[in-house]
């Protein structure tokens, strides 16, 4: 009999946070011995002048600034392209600022990948939506600074992105895309819109919950160190920031949502944010973000509050949560203890319910509603015939069903995709 896994690994970004850490970004990429950095940014941040400022600091600690403010919210293979060659006819680069959400880090993860290494940008894509190889070289210094308290990409491996011919999301995954440096300043977030703040959160939320619940990495035989990837497992170490994050969100989530303004609530789901990303860039993430990307690569006509609204999107952390009550009552039997501690964890007061593989599902639901994210997945425009698109979506998202506590096919996916259309 193959032997078990015996050995976990664990990865982080040099971390710098508070409020007014972005003050200091110039200085930072000084002592990263960086000459000359493109800031990436999305139109909506660079309106707030921030990216512009980053840029100004830069050049008092003599490093040359660009900007490229062109990033497309919820990025796609062609958005990401543009970006890539709008950097490449203006470089070369030898460092880049990331400044902006989840789409702005990631965006940033692949121009860095795609200027540092041969090939193109569908080679890295994980496989069965691309051709998922590895970079050969290194890549250049990632500063990332978020604006809104969410994605948790200032801390991991991983850059996603909607591949348009296939309408679904993928993502590239390598130790490489880690970021240098996450600065996580409060004060930025401060201007997020409650919806943004919603969805976002809910992001979190799930980093937290499906990395606390993904299966143990003594789970699996024992691999090659060459072998070895990102997403390993539950493990003593996100286990802890994956506990934090979720105490974190218990007490500020609410607040966060319904008073932008409370300085502490803001400061509470930075840290959450952060804390979530240390634990689910090591552990790994599961189903409700495997449903995710086809959710999000599908969607109609839906509109959120809060977002640009000239096209239509389900926000990445919204189309995360719309059947993570589900997917967690599906996992429950494989980790009943960690579901139910979860649940503790999110709502102290909350009474155990007879059946304990609901209390996860209810302290969830009613967490969803208070924040109005939308009461499931036909609520963003899908019904039951969109069921079996939406399951081969996510079966393409194996990277990611791996880590689930339990084995989850065809029949598991669309039970859970069904049971969400309504979830209330």
């Amino acid at each position: 009999m193959t032997a078990p896994e015996s050995v976990f690994t664990y990865g982080a970004p040099q971390l710098k946070f508070g409020d007014g850490a972005s003050d200091e970004i110039g200085y930072d990429l000084a002592q990263l011995g960086a000459r000359r950095a493109l800031v990436v940014t999305d139109p909506g941040v660079a309106a707030t002048g921030l990216p512009a400022r980053v840029a100004e600091q830069m050049q008092r600690y003599g490093v040359e600034a660009g900007v490229f403010d062109g990033v497309h919210v919820e990025p796609t293979d062609a958005s990401m392209q543009a970006a890539i060659d709008w950097a490449r006819a203006n470089g070369p680069w030898d460092a880049f600022v990331a400044v902006g959400g989840g789409s702005s880090i990631d965006t940033a993860k692949a121009v860095n990948l795609l200027l540092t290494n041969p090939g193109e940008l569908l080679d890295y894509v994980n496989a069965p939506v691309g051709g998922g190889q590895a970079p050969v070289n290194p890549l250049h210094p990632l500063v990332a600074v978020p604006t809104t308290t969410g994605t948790g990409s200032e801390s991991t491996t991983i850059c996603v992105l909607d591949v348009l011919a296939q309408r679904v999301k993928s993502g590239i995954s390598h130790a490489r895309l880690r970021p240098t440096l996450a600065v996580v300043d409060p004060l930025l977030t401060l201007s997020q819109p409650a919806g943004v703040t919603a969805a976002a959160g809910m992001d979190i939320l799930c980093h937290a919950l499906e990395s606390y619940t993904a299966r143990d990495y003594t789970a699996v035989a024992r691999k090659q160190p060459e072998q070895r990837v990102p997403y390993c497992g539950a493990n003593p170490v996100s286990d802890m920031w994956s506990e934090k994050a979720m105490s974190l969100l218990a007490s500020a989530f609410r607040r966060a949502v319904q008073h932008g303004d409370d300085l502490d609530a803001r400061r509470d789901m930075a840290l959450a944010a952060t804390f979530a990303g240390l634990g689910f860039g090591n552990a790994g993430v599961h189903i409700p973000h495997a449903n995710a990307y086809p959710i999000a690569g599908q969607v109609r006509d839906f509109h959120p509050n809060g977002y640009p609204d000239d096209e239509a999107m389900v926000p990445h952390g919204m189309a995360v949560s719309l059947t993570a009550p589900e997917a967690f009552r599906f996992t429950f039997e494989a980790r009943p203890d960690r579901h139910v501690r979860a649940a503790q964890l999110l709502d102290p007061g909350a009474e155990q319910p007879n059946d304990a593989s609901a209390f996860l599902p209810d302290v969830l639901t009613r967490l969803m509603r208070d924040i109005d994210i939308p009461a499931g997945v036909g609520a963003v425009g899908f019904g039951d015939a969109d069921v079996d698109d939406l399951v081969d979506g996510a079966l393409k998202q194996q990277r990611l069903l791996a880590t689930a506590p339990r084995p989850v096919d065809a029949d598991a996916l669309a039970g859970i995709f069904r049971r969400s259309m309504q979830l209330w």
